[in-house]
């Protein structure tokens, strides 16, 4: 479905068959067709497997076919982050280790055009965000290796954690643990369709077309809203309280957690029962970190239980700059606050840095820095305006 709504976009089915062939696998052939799914038109991509694997592979091994691949480096790595979260969902509901899972059942080709494909499909279109609605999952049972199981199945409910989800329409199995890996990979948040200006839509189908209910991956194509300078994003926030814990333990912890892809870890102190003092660890984090963040926290702390929710916040769009200053030069960061309005903030380490090597303040240096790029800003203006036009008399 994924492949199917990224060529219905534009992405031409010779652009994904050129830029599969990075992996060097065989055996398999696309095809593309259009379909009616309840009265909607949609195009299918189906990969029709000529000759598969002759046995199971290990994560070990898809990671090695990944890894000697000629695909991109940012493909090569987010084809490997997704076969990883679908290694862990399905050790964890099988009571396995990563490395001991073994894909098979959905065929490991498939599985591996389908994935890289997909991420072959968004590079090409340029797309730098991605966004998606909250996922219907499906409801009933679905046959698997394992035996019937009920839906969604177990590996896309251990991967749907801190991500909107529903349920609802025909007994189906609405997000295969593919799709949902996929969806924890590229998306950025997970809610309603955020201000965009749309330009293209495309429709993928899936296999099964049930009445009364079109089976259909929709994708928009656009650009954000650029009116405000304040962007609304879905993140996690994690916290758990620990009163019992040696505190020269916390510093690893944190850099694990920043390691693992937290955007921010506080440390607060509060007052906890049988009045002992106490800590509250909170961790903020894109949702598709999840797993790996609460790992950390349940083996790496004393604590036996993580609290989740999750929040939207809202940011201002920022760059880093480096400008020159006296026997040196410090990075800036810069706000963009709306309006020409911007906030400038030294980059602490540097000006540490430059301090010790001038023996000056730190708070001498950082005033330099804004001054630096106020200076640029005003020369870069100089610069650039039109001189006014002579009269001769």
């Amino acid at each position: 479905m994924f492949l199917g709504a990224l060529v219905d976009t534009g992405v031409p089915l010779k652009v994904l068959e050129k830029g599969l062939k990075a992996l060097d696998i065989k055996g398999y052939r696309l095809r593309e067709q259009q379909v009616i799914r309840n009265s909607l038109r949609a195009t299918k991509v189906d990969v029709d497997i000529q000759k598969g694997f002759t046995k199971p592979l290990s994560l070990a091994a898809i990671k090695k076919t990944l890894t000697n691949s000629r695909l991109p480096d940012l493909i090569r790595t987010q084809a490997l982050q997704t076969f990883q979260l679908i290694a862990e969902a399905e050790g964890t509901v099988h009571g396995k280790s990563p490395e001991n899972v073994h894909f098979h059942e959905v065929g490991v080709i498939d599985s591996l055009v389908d994935i890289v494909g997909t991420l072959l499909g968004i590079a090409h279109l340029n797309v730098t965000t991605v966004s998606c609605s909250p996922i219907n999952l499906g409801a009933g049972t679905i046959s698997t290796a394992h035996g019937l199981l009920p839906v969604p199945g177990p590996a896309v409910a251990q991967m749907a954690q801190g991500i909107s989800v529903f349920s609802t329409g025909p007994a189906l199995e609405m997000t295969t643990p593919t799709g949902m890996a996929l969806i924890r990979t590229l998306s950025q948040n997970c809610k309603t369709l955020p201000p965009l200006i749309p330009q293209t839509i495309g429709y993928g189908a899936g296999t099964a077309d049930p009445r009364g209910w079109p089976n259909v991956l929709r994708l928009f194509l656009g650009q954000e809203e650029s009116e405000s300078s304040v962007k609304l994003e879905r993140i996690i926030q994690l916290e758990t309280n620990i009163d019992d814990m040696n505190p020269q333990l916390y510093d690893q912890v944190m850099a694990q957690l920043f390691e693992a892809g937290a955007l921010d870890v506080t440390l607060t102190p509060t007052m906890m029962k049988r009045n002992r003092p106490g800590t509250i660890v909170s961790v903020v984090a894109w949702p598709k970190d999840l797993q790996a963040l609460t790992r950390i926290l349940l083996s790496e702390t004393s604590t036996l239980g993580v609290r989740i929710q999750e929040l939207e916040r809202a940011i201002v769009s920022r760059r880093i700059q480096s400008v020159r200053v006296p026997n040196g030069s410090v990075q800036v960061k810069i706000a963009d606050l709306g309006h020409g309005q911007v906030k400038i903030t030294p980059e602490y380490r540097d000006c540490v840095a430059l301090a010790k090597r001038t023996k000056q303040p730190v708070q001498t240096i950082m005033d330099l820095a804004r001054q630096a790029y106020a200076n640029s800003t005003v020369a870069s203006t100089r610069k650039t305006a039109k001189p006014k036009a002579r009269t001769r008399r």
